[in-house]
């Protein structure tokens, strides 16, 4: 096994203010960093409920149900999201994250610098992906930890986490690696991918937590709580922590708004997952708005590869018919590239496909 400080350091990122602080005091001008004139900021379009992204019933899908496989198989392949439904997440552990993580950014602020980040490493409270002192800024909070596999966690972190809180990270992220697990396995079967594949490369993988806080603006049209991009991650899990609605989608070139079913995970697939599917599963762009009303809270769980182990179409699937779109790559680099990097919707995946790689300046 690799030296744990080799594997567990993968990048950090720059010192920000807190943004629920900012909110807090009496707004009148919005500070210069945090206006997001260089994304285009149009509503999303209003669709019905029927044409929200399509609903997986996991039970169904642990029973072999055929049509539900299908159902499984098209939300990957046409839009990369999906809600899912009888989970098997047990509820009382779903509500104990909830209230704690509610709980854990209504510290005083002194408290969470406690658990700031440190220099060079992203797990911490904080921010993500911002490598420059001029660069435009989300409306938003996070607290990042690295929870699976136990050797890397950062204990500088983890120690300091209030016993229950700790307690309840432990618990959810145990459920949260079954589920990503079933999943992948559910994703592999609709492939054809060789099972003893994907078991070496996701049996022990990296799982983190991205906790998000993102406090109401009173001009929520003039900045963006999470700028435009793709997971890196193999699959996210995401949690509504309470009634406000913030992500959105894009399909088509049209923001979409989802709404996130009580009792329901919001499921995406990462970059990593469209590159070991040689493409055929979709990591889409998406993106988090903030309003002027209420605090909006959501947890993202990433799922992804081993760290030891390298990111690349499953050997399964590539044939003369199918051949590699994307070239492979040590899982720790993909990372570290990732976080070298600013968010930029789909940037980091396109640098992996071959004819960016063989032809650069194309």
């Amino acid at each position: 096994m690799m030296e744990e400080n080799n594997l567990s350091r993968l990048g950090g990122s720059l010192p920000v203010p807190s943004v629920q602080e900012l909110a807090k005091g009496s707004l009148g001008n919005i500070p210069l960093r945090y206006l997001r004139d260089d994304q285009q900021l149009p509503p999303p379009i209003m669709i019905k409920f029927d044409d929200n992204i399509p609903i997986i019933n996991m039970e169904s899908l642990s029973l072999g149900d055929e049509f539900e496989f299908k159902k499984f198989d098209s939300a990957c392949r046409e839009w990369g999201f999906f809600q899912l439904i009888n989970h098997g997440v047990n509820d009382s552990v779903i509500d104990k994250v909830k209230k704690d993580t509610q709980d854990f950014f209504n510290l005083p602020l002194e408290d969470k610098k406690k658990l700031k980040q440190m220099d060079g490493d992203l797990d911490g409270y904080g921010q993500a992906f911002v490598v420059s002192e001029d660069q435009k800024l989300d409306w938003a909070d996070m607290f990042f930890l690295t929870t699976n596999p136990p050797y890397l966690r950062k204990q500088h972190i983890f120690s300091r986490l209030p016993q229950q809180f700790r307690g309840t990270v432990e618990l959810y992220a145990a459920e949260l690696k079954i589920l990503a697990l079933k999943i992948i396995d559910f994703l592999a079967t609709t492939l054809n991918m060789e099972e003893e594949y994907i078991k070496e490369l996701f049996g022990e993988g990296r799982q983190s937590m991205r906790m998000n806080y993102y406090p109401p603006c009173p001009q929520p049209d003039k900045v963006i709580g999470v700028t435009p991009h793709s997971d890196a991650a193999a699959l996210t899990i995401l949690l509504q922590l309470n009634q406000m609605e913030g992500l959105q989608i894009k399909k088509d070139g049209v923001w979409i708004p989802i709404s996130p079913l009580p009792h329901a995970f919001v499921i995406n697939i990462g970059d990593t997952l469209e590159i070991v599917t040689n493409g055929a599963y979709l990591s889409i762009e998406h993106r988090a708005m903030v309003n002027s009303e209420k605090e909006r809270l959501s947890i993202a769980t990433f799922y992804s590869t081993k760290l030891e182990g390298q990111i690349g179409p499953a050997p399964s699937i590539i044939s003369a018919k199918n051949p590699a779109k994307f070239r492979s790559i040590g899982a720790v680099d993909f990372f570290r590239g990732l976080f070298a990097r600013k968010l930029d919707k789909k940037s980091y995946l396109d640098l992996m496909r071959i004819e960016n790689f063989e032809n650069p300046a194309s």
